[in-house]
């Protein structure tokens, strides 16, 4: 089959390529993919920035397709179904946080932007009538980091003032999205005022330009502070961040894209009792009942752009150069 293989001794340290896949376990069934999509983490893949690379590993976490095979131990009544894929592994027990054996598919393990693959048979769930192939393919990995960020760890409840920053990526989209369909008072922030737009066309009620030194001023003077704030930047950011929540106000982060902060006003953390939150991906059962939502409130993804299997490179570009509103998509079949 035809697949998207790192490969760190090339000129674009990604190949398009044949792959051999392994005979399919009892347990796994065998998917006829029809679309996947990119996420940061790819790109970061492909700059050597992410643990535990290993050349010849199909990337991609992100995919929907059709079972046209299934190992000894699942249900024929698969085959033929159309289904999204849950990428994220062995969460474990506890819905508090992942264990210690919880990875992605595409990094360590072979991933979706190929032809087919092979998942664990509880991997997969029924795709959402109303969303398209492209749209399927692109709510997994994004949409399942939203939820627990926003809903779970997060708490929003209609009504308060949630403020999602870097809006435009994948992450960012759809907590807009899921904060606008509760009823939140939704702001956003970007470097871009076309992606500030294409949020307050969605619902959003404002937006802001990060790059402006005196944004936070405009913020607390319109909203009088945030419940919520929604990131994954960090770094020398997160004062800023601190600066514009309310007495009580929670910080959840689900990403440092910026690294570490060199300081943090920690006496502004203690006498506004903010909460500062980690989030990462989220649960089988926070997958489950982001389906759900999605399918109460009939939320679909924004799709940036859809390339082909064999036009990789360039989709990885788009996606490094920052340049995406919504989901790049990659169509397979």
């Amino acid at each position: 089959m035809k697949a998207i293989v790192l490969d760190r001794g090339t000129k674009e340290k990604i190949v398009y390529t044949d792959v051999e896949l392994p005979e399919l376990g009892e347990d796994e069934v065998k998917i006829q993919l029809k679309a996947a999509a990119l996420n940061h983490r790819d790109e970061w893949a492909r700059q050597g920035l992410y643990p535990n690379l290993k050349d010849g590993i199909v990337m991609g976490s992100d995919g929907a397709g059709i079972v046209v095979e299934v190992g000894g131990k699942i249900s024929s009544s698969w085959i033929g179904k159309e289904v999204i894929i849950n990428p994220a592994n062995n969460w474990g027990t506890d819905e508090k946080a992942q264990s210690k054996e919880f990875h992605i598919i595409g990094i360590p393990t072979n991933g979706t932007l190929a032809e087919f693959i092979h998942v664990k048979g509880d991997r997969i769930h029924k795709k959402p009538a109303f969303l398209s192939w492209y749209e399927a393919a692109a709510l997994p990995l994004g949409g399942l980091t939203a939820y627990r960020a926003l809903l779970v760890q997060g708490g929003l409840l209609p009504g308060q003032k949630v403020l999602v920053t870097g809006f435009g990526g994948g992450v960012a989209q759809f907590a807009a999205q899921f904060a606008i369909a509760i009823g939140a008072e939704v702001y956003v922030s970007s470097s871009s005022n076309e992606k500030i737009n294409a949020a307050i066309s969605l619902g959003a009620k404002s937006g802001f330009n990060y790059s402006e030194k005196n944004w936070t001023d405009k913020a607390l003077e319109k909203t009088g502070g945030f419940d919520l704030v929604i990131d994954s930047a960090m770094g020398d950011t997160v004062n800023n961040l601190i600066h514009v929540l309310k007495p009580g106000g929670r910080l959840v982060f689900y990403g440092a894209t910026r690294g570490n902060p060199q300081e943090i006003n920690a006496r502004k953390v203690f006498w506004n009792q903010i909460h500062i939150i980690g989030s990462t991906m989220g649960s089988d059962k926070n997958f489950e009942d982001m389906l759900s939502f999605i399918s109460t409130y009939r939320i679909k993804p924004l799709v940036d752009q859809v390339f082909s299997l064999k036009d990789c490179v360039n989709a990885f570009d788009r996606m490094k150069a920052g340049m995406q509103l919504g989901k790049i998509v990659i169509k397979i079949s």
